[in-house]
């Protein structure tokens, strides 16, 4: 008597094999095309797509065809894009923040161009006795935005659109064409050229118009306010993103008499108000230029510091104070004109 065959797995999956065998290397022509293509995409093996009658594809030849054609092709254009795109924009936002890194905000109080030309004409608009306008606690927050959407719109936005091409091409550095330091430095080298304004294209005559006018206001608005381009200017944004980054800070640490005293906050150029009722990471507020004159006329001492790596540059004191307010108010009046404004605190509706 015959014996019975056992079935077992490894019988089934020789069996299983041998189907497949066929689907695989004759199915192209049992199954059709239709039935091929679905077949292909639910069975990868190592079928031969050279056999034109296969009923199932390698993936190995589609992993090669894609990186071939590809994904190859899109890293070598990633290459491109990399050299000629984000290695020269990192190693110039890089030498930025690197510089940044080490002088955070005082970019703005000591470096800037536009920020000393504005100064100077604002010290002469105190000894002329010219009227000071400052911004109060109740209407300066509605300023501070205004840096923010100059860095999204000018700065970022419009650019790239422009690079995208979904702007048109006079938009790709609107912010350079309104930017009134580039007229002030410029003119500072007598080259008159930059005020002159485009008229062959309507984009460009709105920029370099607006840009004349832009220049103009702050000029005139300079004799009677403390930096007023810098309040919008869209590196003052631009560096707030990472003050906190930078070892290079103000500090105040909390005083009893700060509730009293309000000469810090007439000596911001800034009209932070913040300076003089908070304490701590709160009193370093965004609109900070590292300018140092909060700690110049604070009355007490170590109140107000400027400090690098934690080690202190500058801290207020009282004797210094009392030797500063005989050459300068903290309004910026010289001391043989002398105008003190009343003390923030005084106006109970401030």
């Amino acid at each position: 008597m015959a014996n019975k065959i056992f079935p077992t797995l490894g019988r089934f999956r020789f069996t299983v094999q041998i189907i497949m065998l066929f689907v695989t290397v004759y199915g192209g022509a049992l199954l059709g095309t239709y039935a091929v293509d679905r077949i292909s995409q639910a069975l990868p093996s190592l079928s031969c797509a050279y056999d034109k009658v296969t009923g199932d594809q390698c993936i190995l030849i589609v992993t090669q065809h894609q990186l071939h054609h590809r994904i190859g092709e899109a890293l070598v254009n990633a290459r491109h894009i990399a050299i000629n795109v984000f290695i020269p924009t990192l190693i110039s936002v890089g030498t930025f923040f690197a510089l940044f890194f080490f002088l955070n905000k005082a970019f703005c109080g000591w470096v800037c161009p536009m920020g000393t030309v504005q100064e100077l004409i604002y010290r002469i608009g105190r000894r002329l006795g010219r009227p000071l306008n400052r911004f109060e606690p109740r209407n300066v927050h509605k300023v501070r935005p205004a840096k923010w959407l100059m860095l999204l719109v000018f700065v970022l936005g419009l650019p790239l659109l422009a690079g995208m091409g979904l702007a048109a091409d006079g938009l790709g550095a609107p912010y350079c064409q309104v930017c009134p330091s580039r007229l002030a430095t410029t003119l500072l080298t007598l080259d008159a050229e930059q005020i002159a304004v485009q008229t062959s294209s309507g984009i460009g005559f709105f920029l370099n118009a607006t840009a004349n006018a832009l220049f103009g206001f702050v000029i005139i608005a300079a004799l009677a306010a403390r930096q007023p381009f810098c309040r919008i200017c869209p590196l003052l944004s631009w560096n707030a993103l990472f003050q906190k980054l930078s070892p290079m800070r103000l500090v105040k640490r909390q005083h009893e008499k700060c509730e009293k005293c309000s000469i810090c906050q007439i000596a911001c150029p800034m009209d932070i108000h913040e300076i003089g009722r908070e304490h701590g990471k709160k009193a370093f507020h965004e609109d900070c230029t590292l300018c140092g004159r909060c700690a110049e006329y604070c009355p007490d001492d170590d109140v107000i510091q400027i400090k690098f790596f934690g080690i202190r540059l500058f801290g207020s004191g009282r004797e210094y104070y009392k030797k500063r307010v005989k050459q300068e108010s903290p309004d910026g009046f010289p001391k043989n004109r002398v105008i003190w404004l009343k003390p923030i605190n005084a106006d109970k509706n401030g």
